[in-house]
């Protein structure tokens, strides 16, 4: 009882020291704000319970797209704000303590845990998901639209026939809590973002402790990861099951470290697959974490090998395993390239329509898309060969090198991009002990990825002045800032092994 009794205390004090620091109410001021822009035309979807709700209230008209879209741009701003702010270099040079990230994190995202998807629609897409589920019917043959009703009239046009890309413990789930609200159209979009943050507290406990084992700073990885307006924005405000995935990815990881027990990481990371299949990725190097590869003699090179596919095949086998309980088998294959089918901010994406526009002003290939498709390959190709060349300089000895960069590789080639495919390697960015270029680079990337994604919501509402503020404003905020921090911790580890 007296050890329960300190944690709480140590709990209280490390939310009363949170809220009393200026920043983290910066921060919190950005997330209200998110949510006020979530309530308006601005972000809601057409046709939906809360619509009609606030229509009834006269928040319908042109003005309030315009209010939604400003208090949205302000609040996207503060919350950039406060990431910078609350950097655990910046607050030492100031002399200021350290806070504890998770009651940062805790207060920040507090009220989104209600607000309806912010920004992404795809939590609406789940519901949706689930309703095809309840009503006998296979997510990944058909789409929502084949149900009209309230759950399909809030799915975005674009996904409204097509089908289910994820993994099948995803979609179980999504049934599972629908069920649990009873069905409310508004309340199993909410209730998606339950499973978003499990996922967010496995990171949360696992990123400070494998950094730790590592030799890395906890509270730099941690202000990092938990602090991070993608994290809170994404993962918490747009439920999307990205978070749950890593999640389950990094307690495999933390499981690997931990107990130098790979194959139970294995199973974790095969059970992140079934939510979202890029966890896979992260099997291949587990192995590594407790037996460092060295040598290119056939004997260690083979156990190495041996080792790296023994791991995939638990992490598959475990995915299989779920794909067959949960009654829907492996549909997702007829929807791999379903992300794809929208617009984002995928380099190879952006440059190949930009190369169909070139060709349709010259009369080539009007009305086609040779160019995307082309391009596309080529960022698949660079993925394939960017992977193999990141396996020979980092996985025999930084594994989690290897996982980081190789899946913020495959979000940046892939044919879609969105801010919180980021996440996949986001959260391993700190283990990378990066210096302060790639620091640099990595805010500013995830800053502009932020403003892109409001930019689309922006045009799309006819509101896009507003959002070249923003663009002006997040600039603005980043040259006001130093971006240098400490990684390490003490002397550096390569591997469990060497320690």
């Amino acid at each position: 009882m007296p050890v329960v009794l300190a944690a709480a205390s140590r709990g209280l004090k490390a939310f009363r020291d949170a809220f009393s620091a200026r920043a983290v109410l910066v921060g919190c001021l950005g997330s209200v704000l998110l949510v006020l822009g979530s309530l308006t035309p601005a972000y809601l979807p057409r046709v939906s319970p809360l619509t009609r709700a606030m229509a009834s209230y006269g928040l319908a008209g042109v003005e309030w797209t315009w209010i939604g879209t400003v208090i949205t741009m302000a609040g996207l701003a503060l919350m950039l704000e406060f990431w910078l702010r609350v950097r655990p270099a910046r607050r030492e040079s100031r002399g200021q303590p350290q806070l504890r990230h998770w009651a940062m994190l805790a207060i920040v995202a507090a009220p989104m845990l209600v607000a309806p998807p912010i920004f992404s629609h795809d939590a609406y897409s789940y519901a949706a998901q689930g309703w095809l589920l309840n009503n006998n019917l296979n997510p990944y043959l058909v789409g929502p639209g084949i149900l009209p009703g309230q759950f399909a009239d809030q799915v975005a046009w674009v996904w409204r026939d097509t089908p289910a890309p994820y993994g099948p413990l995803a979609l179980r789930m999504n049934h599972w809590l629908i069920v649990l609200v009873g069905f409310d159209p508004y309340w199993s979009t909410v209730i998606m973002r339950l499973p978003a943050l499990i996922g967010v507290g496995m990171i949360g406990w696992c990123v400070p402790r494998i950094a730790g084992r590592f030799g890395i700073n906890p509270a730099a990885a941690s202000w990092f990861v938990l602090a991070n307006p993608i994290v809170i924005i994404d993962f918490v405000g747009g439920a999307h099951n990205d978070a749950l995935m890593m999640g389950l990815a990094m307690m495999g990881i933390w499981i690997t470290t931990k107990w130098r027990t790979w194959w139970w990481g294995a199973v974790a990371v095969g059970m992140g697959a079934a939510i979202k299949q890029p966890a896979v990725f992260v099997a291949v190097a587990l192995p590594f974490i407790t037996h460092p590869w060295t040598s290119w003699r056939l004997r260690p090179l083979a156990a190495a090998a041996a080792r790296a596919l023994a791991s995939l095949a638990i992490s598959v086998a475990v995915f299989a395993l779920l794909s067959v309980v949960t009654g829907l088998g492996f549909g997702w294959v007829n929807a791999v390239d379903v992300p794809g089918k929208v617009t984002s901010a995928s380099p190879f994406n952006l440059l190949g329509e930009a190369v169909e526009y070139l060709l349709n002003q010259v009369g080539i290939d009007q009305g086609g898309k040779m160019a995307v498709t082309v391009m596309r390959s080529l960022g698949l190709l660079v993925c394939a060969i960017g992977i193999v060349w990141l396996a020979l300089r980092h996985l025999g000895r930084r594994p989690l090198n290897f996982t980081g960069w190789g899946l913020l590789l495959s979000a940046f080639t892939l044919p879609a991009l969105h801010s919180w495919y980021l996440l996949w390697g986001g959260v391993l960015f700190p283990m990378t002990r990066p210096n302060t270029r790639r620091l640099r680079i990595a805010i500013i990337i995830s800053a502009v990825l932020l403003a892109y994604e409001a930019m689309v919501f922006a045009v799309r509402n006819g509101t896009w002045l507003v959002a070249l503020l923003l663009i002006w404003a997040v600039w603005e905020s980043v040259k006001a800032h130093e971006l240098t921090q400490r990684w390490d911790a003490k002397a550096p580890q390569e591997s469990l092994a060497a320690s």
